[in-house]
């Protein structure tokens, strides 16, 4: 029996997807939950299992094809594959031959169309990180890689080089079209102003320090600063309801959730997964739920539901150096937190000039809808509260 591989539903805000790189070819056996093809949205990378055992029988739409959710891309001849050693048994015997040991490839797994576009800009498969199954590179991969070093990368041979210089083209992935086309609208639509305070992290950093081992021990995750940050975000959210609220139409829609998304760099590009019921839940849940969807981003198997439905964003761009920064607002939410580099710089504290680990605070608003003391008031109560992370127990 033949079943039909269709490409599975899409959410109301996702038209269609663009299919990567088929991972079986036509006529190859598959296993039941076997993935068969990656497909690739404006948010995230899809992988398609297969439905049953059986045998590819056919396929239908080829890499780099735009479809769209519930179209038919391949047909499945379900049953069983057999064993190397049934469809050994079922041969007629032959007399051994010598066996030679396979030699291992030393090149990376990498997709046809990946091949082709590597080939094109002179890249071998083992510059480029794959995220498919045991390393495979997909053409998402190539053309991420390019995105990173195109600032780096050699120039072209003089016989395809423009007038004043050596030029490259490359297609944004959908990904980053995505990501543009949301900045765009974010400041298209909202009045965005930007406020500014800082912090003394010393009190957190000695919590961590000294409780950091015991932690991990406890619940097997690293305890980082995030999970301060949110929990002193979800404070001042209470406190501020606005700048967890949202404008559609003439109506202000106050959210009684607390789903905090956090910005995470990925290959493909910046996303932000949800950690939805944030105010209910321990550090060590939510740094397990940050650690899980960071490694979800880096192999491009975050699901399109842990993108949607934030209230609030926090972004940090202090791992990449930032000492400061002015975040852009995550439609359609209403404001942003920017946490920075930790510098230590000299402070005056109690008449005497001490050298402290300071982190400058950037919350981004929505102008039209969040006042500026109320902006500033937010950004009071985070201050007070990571600098005194008793608060946060207390939730003072």
């Amino acid at each position: 029996m033949s079943i039909e591989i269709k490409v599975p539903p899409l959410p109301e805000s996702v038209t269609d997807a663009t299919l990567v790189n088929w991972r079986k070819k036509a006529g190859e056996t598959v296993r039941r939950d076997e993935n068969l093809v990656d497909l690739e949205t404006d948010k995230v990378v899809l992988e398609v299992p297969a439905p049953a055992d059986g045998r590819l029988q056919e396929i239908r739409a080829g890499d780099g094809a735009t479809v769209n959710a519930g179209q038919v891309i391949a047909l499945l001849e379900e049953g069983a594959p057999r064993s190397e050693a049934e469809t050994a048994s079922a041969k007629k015997p032959t007399p051994p031959a010598p066996a030679k040991r396979p030699e291992r490839p030393t090149a990376p797994p990498i997709a046809p169309s990946a091949r082709k576009l590597a080939d094109e800009h002179g890249l071998a498969p083992e510059q480029i990180e794959g995220h498919g199954r045991d390393g495979r590179i997909s053409k998402t991969d190539v053309l991420a890689h390019l995105e990173r070093t195109a600032g780096s990368a050699p120039a072209a041979p003089a016989a395809t080089q423009a007038p004043g210089g050596a030029v490259r083209r490359v297609p944004m992935t959908r990904i980053r079209a995505r990501i543009a086309e949301r900045l765009r609208e974010s400041n298209l639509n909202a009045v965005m102003l930007t406020s500014f305070n800082e912090v003394d992290l010393g009190r957190v950093i000695e919590i961590r320090n000294s409780l950091r081992e015991r932690f991990e021990k406890a619940h097997g995750v690293r305890l980082g600063f995030m999970s301060f940050f949110v929990k002193a975000a979800i404070l001042a959210l209470k406190r501020f309801p606005v700048i967890n609220a949202s404008i559609e139409g003439n109506e202000i829609v106050y959210h009684d959730t607390w789903d905090i998304g956090i910005a995470v760099a990925s290959p493909r590009g910046l996303v932000v997964p949800v950690v939805r019921g944030a105010d209910a839940l321990g550090f060590a849940e939510i740094e397990t739920r940050i650690a899980h969807f960071a490694e979800q981003a880096r192999s491009g198997t975050l699901a399109l539901q842990d993108l949607e439905g934030g209230t609030f964003t926090i972004t940090n761009g202090g791992v990449f150096g930032s000492l400061v920064s002015t975040p852009i607002i995550n439609p359609p939410q209403s404001a942003i937190l920017g946490m920075h580099k930790i510098q230590d710089r000299p402070m005056a504290v109690g008449g005497s000039v001490v050298i402290r680990p300071m982190m400058y605070l950037a919350l981004t608003y929505d102008h039209r809808l969040v006042d500026g003391q109320e902006a500033v008031q937010f950004l009071v109560c985070v201050k007070e509260s990571l600098e005194d992370p008793s608060r946060l127990l207390l939730e003072l």
